[in-house]
Formats: structure tokens, C-alpha cells, sequence
């Protein structure tokens, strides 16, 4: 759609208007005269528009501007009121025509530099052409998302002020008109580019990279010649249970990763997967039935987590002692009880055990 083309079609000639007018219409008119708290339009055979009261007042930095002769674009309210006029708007015209202008520029994905207002824990306020818009956490790019190691919300929060009153180039990525909603994005522009960059890559690469990030979630790592960035899940930090990726991997650290997803324009990587498997070589020291010792690691709502071995950590579920409450009366954190084997999946690295009383 041509933007040219919109606007010719709102503001067709007024000759060519034979029909009548219609509430919720958006025409041209020029300004013919103005009061105290009014402006008057010529609308041609239509008649008088006035533009007064509520619609002065919300259109007032709009129209402080605007004198005789101008023409501009109104929308119309009442097709006549008590003194004969037809009463028009200039601010929901120029919303719907701003509006009309934004799905253009989403449409042609448009970049769009835009000056950040404020923040608030989940992204970034800002407008464009005098509608309010939000950049949310998700939507920056790399370069400025929030890294934040436990994740506290005001921590992200203060990291997102630093941007007030910065300029940003940004994408539209989604709008809705009628609830008013305008979405940005930062780094639509970034996952083009990388996604070009990715068609030399394929799942299963060996890459080196380096940690740039460590969050509660994961690390992110830049990798290759173009400084691509890529996430390792926690999960695919190593074998063993990881509360705290800070205790595997450090800011800066050097590391070898494997490329295990390429999708919509993000990478997933993992250490874990260049790492030798500890459980294919426990299935007879671990067979069912027999009886091993473990030291306490953790208490979930499923029941207490018990290390085995290096890296190798079963589970000794809540059905086994009834209530959380007796879990915690029959076993402590950091010490050793012996078990009894009830199963092991080698393949889906289970281990589930029994407490021997």
C-alpha cells in the first residue's frame, strides 16, 4: 500500500464528494475563521464544520499553529448541531490518520528512531507521531538487553532507566488500533542480519565462543567471525544439577559449544553436549535393588535430591515419606544416608531411590 495513495483517497477532492457526509468520516477542509475556543472549516457544499468545547481543548497543541487558509484533516462528529454547523475533530482525525501511517510503516518494516520516555520493569515507553508505544525487555537487541545474574526485577529496572532519553532505532512489530496498543522491537533489524549470517551454520557445528552473560536462566555467548550470540540453556550447562550457572561458567571464560537448535533467528548452544556423559557408565554400579550412599543436595516439592556420585544425582520422592514436613525430620542437607535403587533410565538419566531405615 502506498502511503501516497492513502492519503489521497482521505483527502479526495471535494468536487468529486457528491454523496452525503457520514459521522466517522475523515475529509479535508480549510480553516475560514477562528474564535476564543473555536475554528471554523469550509467543508464546500457540505457546508460549515466547527471544531469547539471538548474537541478545541484536546486538539489545542495541535491547532495553536493553524490559521486561516490552512488546510487540514478532521473527522466528523455530528452531521449538524444546534447552531446549524457540522461538528468535526481534528485530534481523531489525525489519530486515525497517524495510525494509518504507523501500519504503513509496519508493513514496509520501516525502522524508525525514537526517543525513550521512560521504563518500567517490563521494557521502555516512548511515542511515535503522538502515539504511545512500548519497547518491551524482550524486544532489545544483545547489545542492550538487561543481563542480570538473579534475574531481581528492580536490578532489570534499573538497568532499563539508564536508556531515558536516549534515541533508539526500532521496528513496528505488532499495533492494534482500537486498544490503542503500539508494540516495538529493537532487534527485528539484528535477527535479519543474523539470520542471513546463520545459513553458514548448521545444528550440530562445534563453535568457540566467549561467555558475555551469565543470568539465572543461562549463559549468553558470543561465537564466530561475526560476534553471533547464542544462549546455553541451564540445563545445558553440564550433566550434573546447576542452581547457579555462576558456579560453571565466568564472564570472559573461553569455551568450546555445540550448536544444537537454529530457529527464528536465535541460536542455542551447549557445553553439556561436548561433555562426556557420566550416566553411560553407571548402569551396573546403579542397577535396581541395590544399595548405595548419597549426601543430601536439595529438597523440592517432589522430594529430596541425593548425589550419588560425581555430577550423578537420583531422586528419593515424597511418596516415600509421606509429608514434606517428615522428608525434613529423616534427612538433612549435606548429609549422607544409604538408598536403594527402585529404578534407573540410563537414556533419560533417572534415578529414583529409597531411603533404607
Amino acid at each position: 500500500m502506498n502511503m501516497n495513495t492513502t492519503m489521497e483517497e482521505i483527502a479526495k477532492d471535494r468536487s468529486e464528494l457528491l454523496k452525503p457526509p457520514k459521522a466517522g468520516e475523515i475529509v479535508r477542509g480549510r480553516i475560514i475563521g477562528r474564535g476564543r475556543s473555536s475554528i471554523f472549516v469550509d467543508l464546500g457544499s457540505w457546508g460549515t464544520g466547527i471544531i469547539y468545547g471538548k474537541e478545541f481543548l484536546l486538539a489545542k497543541d495541535l491547532l495553536k499553529k493553524a490559521k486561516e487558509g490552512d488546510e487540514l484533516f478532521i473527522k466528523i462528529v455530528d452531521l449538524e448541531n444546534e447552531e446549524g454547523f457540522i461538528e468535526v475533530s481534528a485530534l481523531e482525525a489525525d489519530r486515525e490518520i497517524s495510525w494509518l501511517k504507523l501500519k504503513e510503516k509496519r508493513n514496509t518494516a520501516e525502522n524508525i528512531m525514537v526517543k525513550i520516555l521512560g521504563a518500567n520493569k517490563g521494557g521502555l515507553l516512548t511515542t511515535v507521531m503522538g502515539v504511545n508505544a512500548f519497547l518491551p525487555v524482550s524486544q532489545l537487541s544483545s547489545a542492550n538487553y538487561p543481563r542480570v545474574e538473579d534475574g531481581d526485577a528492580m536490578k532489570i529496572l534499573k538497568e532499563l532507566q539508564k536508556f531515558v532519553g536516549q534515541e533508539m532505532e526500532v521496528k513496528i512489530l505488532d499495533l492494534d488500533p482500537r486498544g490503542e496498543k503500539l508494540i516495538l522491537s529493537e532487534k527485528i533489524k539484528e535477527t535479519e542480519k543474523i539470520k542471513e549470517i546463520l545459513k553458514d551454520y548448521k545444528v550440530g557445528d562445534i563453535v568457540e565462543g566467549e561467555i558475555t552473560g551469565v543470568v539465572d536462566f543461562g549463559a549468553f555467548v558470543k561465537f564466530g567471525a561475526d560476534s553471533l550470540e547464542g544462549l546455553v540453556h541451564i540445563s545445558e550447562l553440564d550433566w550434573q544439577l546447576i542452581e547457579n550457572p555462576g558456579d560453571v561458567v565466568q564472564v570472559g571464560e573461553k569455551v568450546k559449544l555445540k550448536i544444537i537448535d537454529i530457529s527464528n533467528g536465535k541460536v542455542s548452544l551447549s557445553l553439556r553436549a561436548l561433555k562426556e556423559d557420566p550416566w553411560k557408565t553407571i548402569e551396573k554400579t546403579y542397577e535396581k535393588g541395590k544399595i548405595t550412599r548419597g549426601k543430601i543436595t536439595k529438597f523440592n516439592p517432589f522430594g529430596a535430591f541425593v548425589e550419588v556420585a560425581a555430577k550423578i544425582q537420583g531422586l528419593c520422592h515424597i511418596s516415600e515419606f509421606g509429608t514434606r514436613q517428615k522428608m525434613e525430620e529423616l534427612l538433612k542437607i549435606g548429609s549422607e544416608y544409604d538408598f536403594e535403587v527402585l529404578l534407573l533410565d540410563i537414556k533419560e538419566h533417572r534415578l529414583l531411590l529409597k531411603l533404607v531405615l
